[in-house]
């Protein structure tokens, strides 16, 4: 219980203090509420990155691995609709940096990052669609590299930009993002390796 306790405390923690620090900073006295809100979109966005590993492998206490994995996927709509939201407000306040980013033309090097983390997002979303069509194997392999690729470019687009959140609780909860799915998609592979013939 106890355990359990200092696990939920400290998840809490890493998803609170980000968003806390992004909401009342002083970057937003003089922006829009468009603005603001693609701003914490991409925020939640990021703290989401960190919700899925655990989730994909029942690592939250009281989640087990199958109830874990459903909230996976309701989660994972949560994530592809707010960097929706996160890039149609950034549109709608300055269209031709989205435009310049989208064509990979843009001269800020985060742009790149976060476009290519936004393009992995969402082909992994369409490759869970197409899960049942899938062999296991395929279906492992595809989603394991798509959501590395969302993973590293998010904490990138996020590292590389001076905005709301103050830098350690950035560099925290990329690292522990990145952290988290590393494990994850290591995980399976591991355990494959234990039960190979000729392992203890």
């Amino acid at each position: 219980m106890a355990r359990a306790l200092l696990i939920w405390t400290g998840f809490v923690l890493a998803l609170l203090l980000p968003l806390t620090f992004a909401a009342t900073s002083e970057y937003l006295a003089w922006r829009d509420p468009v603005y603001i809100a693609a701003g914490l979109a991409g925020v939640i966005a990021l703290c989401l990155l960190l919700v899925q590993p655990l989730l994909a492998r029942g690592w939250l206490p009281g989640l087990h691995l199958p109830l874990g994995r459903l909230v996976h996927r309701a989660v994972g709509v949560l994530l592809v609709a707010t960097v929706v939201v996160h890039v149609a407000g950034l549109w709608i306040t300055s269209p031709p940096d989205i435009v310049d980013a989208l064509l990979l033309r843009s001269p800020t090097p985060f742009s790149v990052w976060g476009v290519a983390s936004m393009w992995a997002l969402f082909a992994a979303a369409l490759l869970s669609l197409l899960r049942r069509r899938l062999s296991p194997r395929s279906w492992r392999v595809g989603h394991a590299s798509l959501v590395s690729i969302v993973v590293l470019g998010g904490a990138v687009h996020a590292m590389l930009i001076e905005g709301t959140m103050t830098t350690t609780s950035k560099a925290v909860l990329c690292g522990l993002a990145m952290t988290a799915t590393m494990a994850a998609v290591a995980t399976p592979w591991l355990r494959a390796r234990r039960r190979a013939p000729g392992k203890e």
